[in-house]
Formats: C-alpha cells, sequence, structure tokens
C-alpha cells in the first residue's frame, strides 16, 4: 500500500462520519504518518471527539480515552504498581497511555502535574516509573481535545507541552446542507458504530517508513527554517517558534506531498500545513493578543511575507 492509498482509504472511511473535513483529515492523517501528535482545539459539539474515535475505528489498533478532570492523577494516566501481599512484590497496572491511539479528552482541564505525564510520553513513545523504563506501544498517537472559549475549571496547556503537539487544529461549524445531511445520517443506527479497520498497524508502521523517501531539497529546508525563524523576531512576538516547529512542518510536508502522489515536497505543502504547525508554538506580546491579533494571523502573513523558492 503507497501512502496515497493509505490516506485514501482511512480518509473515505471517516468521511462516513464526519462530513465536510477531509482538508482536516488529510493533516490529522499527516501527522500520524509523519509520528507527531495532534491537539483539536475547537467550540463543543462540532465533532473533535467524534473525528478522533473515527480514526481510531479505521485503524486496527488499540484505542484508550481519558477524560480529563481537575482530580485525575498522573497514575491514572501511565499507571502505578501495587503491592501484593501473597507474593511479596510490586505488579505494576498499566495505565491508558499504553495504548496505540489515546483520546485525551478536555485535557486542559486537568491539573498541569497530570497534563506533564502526557510529556515524556508524546516525546520519548515511554514511561519511567519506579526507576523503570517502560516503552510504549508502536505506534503510539495522540489525539487531545480542549474547547478554548471555556476557561472556569481549566489549566492552559504551558508552552513546553504545547511544543510537542505536531498540529493544533480545528473544525469549525458545517454548512448548512452539510449539517442537514449529518442529521440524516443520524436518523437511525449511529453511523460510528459500523466503522471497520481499513488499515492495519503494520501499514501504519510501512508508511512512516517510506516518508524518508520523499525528498525535501536543500531549497525547501532553508524556505522551512527561514518561515519558522522568522516568528522569532516578527514584530508584538514574545516568543517565537522552537527548532521542533522545522521538523514537525518538514515531516508533515512530507506527508503531505506522499499524499499527492509526489516524491518531492514542494513550498505549497509547506505552506499547506505551516500555520497549524507553527501557530500553537508562538507566544504574542499582550498588548497584541489584546488588540485583536492571533499567532495563526501573524503566521500567515509572515507566509505572505516570506519569498517562496523557484
Amino acid at each position: 500500500m503507497d501512502l496515497a492509498d493509505f490516506h485514501d482509504r482511512i480518509a473515505t472511511n471517516v468521511a462516513r462520519v464526519v462530513l465536510g473535513q477531509r482538508t482536516t483529515v488529510r493533516k490529522l492523517v499527516a501527522a500520524l504518518v509523519a509520528g507527531g501528535h495532534v491537539l483539536l482545539e475547537d467550540y463543543p459539539g462540532t465533532g473533535k471527539t467524534t473525528l478522533a474515535k473515527a480514526l481510531a475505528r479505521s485503524l486496527d489498533a488499540d484505542f484508550k480515552r481519558v477524560q480529563f478532570t481537575p482530580d485525575l492523577l498522573p497514575s491514572d494516566i501511565v499507571g502505578v504498581s501495587i503491592y501484593n501481599p501473597r507474593d511479596q512484590q510490586f505488579a505494576f497496572h498499566a495505565g491508558p497511555v499504553f495504548t496505540h491511539l489515546l483520546l485525551a479528552d478536555e485535557i486542559n482541564r486537568a491539573s498541569p502535574r497530570t497534563q506533564s505525564a502526557l510529556l515524556e510520553a508524546m516525546a520519548e513513545g515511554q514511561v519511567s516509573l519506579d526507576g523503570e523504563r517502560r516503552p510504549l506501544p508502536d505506534p503510539f498517537f495522540v489525539v487531545a481535545t480542549q474547547n478554548p472559549v471555556e476557561f472556569h475549571g481549566t489549566y492552559p496547556l504551558p508552552e513546553a507541552q504545547m511544543d510537542r503537539f505536531a498540529l493544533r487544529l480545528s473544525l469549525g461549524y458545517m454548512p448548512t446542507e452539510q449539517e442537514i445531511a449529518m442529521l440524516t445520517a443520524r436518523d437511525g443506527a449511529d453511523p460510528l458504530a459500523s466503522l471497520s479497520p481499513v488499515v492495519t498497524l503494520d501499514d501504519v508502521r510501512s508508511a512512516r517508513r517510506a516518508l524518508a523517501a520523499i525528498r525535501v531539497s536543500d531549497a525547501v529546508k532553508r524556505y522551512v527554517v527561514d518561515l519558522v525563524a522568522s516568528t522569532r523576531t516578527a514584530p508584538g512576538v514574545g516568543l517565537g517558534a522552537s527548532p521542533r516547529a522545522s521538523l514537525a512542518v518538514m515531516k508533515l510536508a512530507q506527508a503531505l506531498a506522499a499524499f499527492d502522489g509526489e516524491r518531492f515536497v514542494s513550498p505549497e505543502h509547506v505552506q499547506e500545513v505551516a500555520v497549524e504547525a507553527i501557530a500553537h508554538r508562538v507566544v504574542l506580546e499582550r498588548d497584541r493578543r489584546l488588540g485583536g491579533d492571533s499567532a495563526a494571523t501573524v503566521v500567515a502573513r509572515l507566509i505572505t511575507a516570506l519569498p517562496v523558492p523557484v
């Protein structure tokens, strides 16, 4: 199975449940192939959890969902060692992080201590507990959700953890006709229940290995680095994007090029994913935020201003 077919199978399957989100699904699958993690940030009821579940059902993989709440403990995520008096030994009970696809629902409702329990898992693919390193399943993919307009009882994700997400995506509200189609589709049985896997774990691993064959020219690499570096000197920016953003943009652009059946990355592939891969890593100065500007708008302006390699 080539990468274009890999994407098309998943996108077609997910489209049976999540209508009108082909672009978002394309980037979500790109993150899966690129080995990144995704933050879905949007208003309640726009389909964030449904999208994550539809992706999970499209993969022949283990899936766990954790509803983040203020009383959630780190051990509720990574697991805990429990003493067994019968054999006088501690036995490790794995937490939900030991899965292939983890849905961290409303991640900003948990305390910073619990949020940080995901940090090592997302960055290293392992958990350190009781002096022992425990590797997570391969692949390991996190889809986290959060509501950007409800702040009561929430804990904003720190910049270090935001930087661990390859992409921040949003779905937005459906057009009228698509919302009517959704009502019709859900008039009977839930279409999510009828989804079955269309790719295997071996397909995911093969897709990740195949990404290395997608060529990135020196000119495009410099274009990526210049774009990310421009966020560090842009007016009104307090904290620019890190080099991790450059790596994420390149990997994601490789995946998008492969989905298009191309053997090389073009500047258009970089531009397609740049805002969603960079903006959440950029912190604006307070005056700029109060003035109504956003990091996404700043990154979009930088893309327009930066010369495109020929």
